[in-house]
């Protein structure tokens, strides 16, 4: 297993195509890196007929001796990879992450056939800025709208804000933002429209505080040289703790934020099926 605090990848020749079993497909893990002693991203193959949108997220697991062992993870592959990624953090004692810390290039991961979830450009009404707001590995689902070409299209402004615990634990929004601005295709858009800030709450760093506090303070704003929150121009997507869900739900309806879901869009939404992991 890689040194937990380096941020490096095992990469391979991907692997030949996925089969299924029952109802879930079964891929081969293509590149894990590992950031810190609680975080870690890894890629797998994807099955041609797996489909998704921008945000959502599926069952994925291991099998055990008797059983699949499954759990929700956001999807934070673009739609248009030919791989699937995921941001997970490592609980020594979890049921599943105790196990897929381990995982390697090579082994067999089970992926759900049904992606689903409330974080999609669609369920928000039109506006100017979309603001992305996550904490730790709820960042996840926004590496995937920050790869999809219809968030630049339809916003002049686009920030990406990752709040975490320490500096480490950035590096895995800041990789997919830079990646994203080197992007061959949406390098262009996101270099004139991708914004990114980054807090931290238990180490000293540029930036520093919860991201309620520096919205609600207009910090971010400030810091980024922008206007504040704006119900007639701001749209919102929040994934992350639970603390974090809460405050900001809250703060936007006080504001007139009303949320959105499939049925009628929104100002704000968030993922109401599971918190940070």
């Amino acid at each position: 297993m890689l040194d937990d605090t380096q941020n490096e990848a095992v990469r391979e020749t991907p692997a030949p195509a996925a089969r299924s079993t029952g109802n879930l497909f079964v891929e081969r893990v293509l590149d894990v890196a590992h950031y810190t002693d609680h975080l870690f991203s890894f890629k797998t193959t994807r099955t041609p007929s797996f489909r998704f949108q921008s945000g959502q997220f599926t069952m994925i697991g291991l099998m055990t001796e008797t059983r699949p062992l499954l759990r929700a993870y956001s999807i934070a592959s673009a739609v248009y990879d030919d791989h699937l990624e995921f941001f997970s953090i490592k609980v020594p004692d979890g049921p599943l992450t105790s196990r897929l810390q381990h995982i390697k290039p090579g082994d067999e991961l089970l992926v759900g056939p049904k992606p689903t979830g409330t974080l999609l450009l669609g369920n928000l009404r039109p506006g100017k800025r979309l603001l992305l707001l996550g904490t730790g590995t709820g960042f996840a689902p926004f590496a995937s709208v920050l790869r999809d070409p219809e968030a630049y299209e339809n916003y002049e402004t686009v920030i990406a804000a990752e709040g975490c615990r320490t500096v480490a634990e950035l590096k895995y929004a800041a990789d997919v933002v830079a990646d994203v601005k080197q992007h061959e295709l949406l390098g262009e858009l996101a270099a004139e429209k991708l914004r990114y800030y980054d807090t931290v709450t238990q180490e000293a760093y540029r930036h520093q505080g919860r991201l309620t506090d520096l919205i609600t303070s207009e910090t971010l704003f400030r810091d980024l040289a922008l206007p504040p929150l704006d119900l007639e121009t701001d749209r919102v997507m929040i994934c992350g703790n639970p603390g974090m869900l809460v405050d900001l739900t809250q703060m936007l309806i006080a504001r007139g934020f009303k949320e959105g879901n499939s049925g009628t869009p929104g100002d704000f939404v968030i993922e109401k099926a599971f918190v940070e992991r």
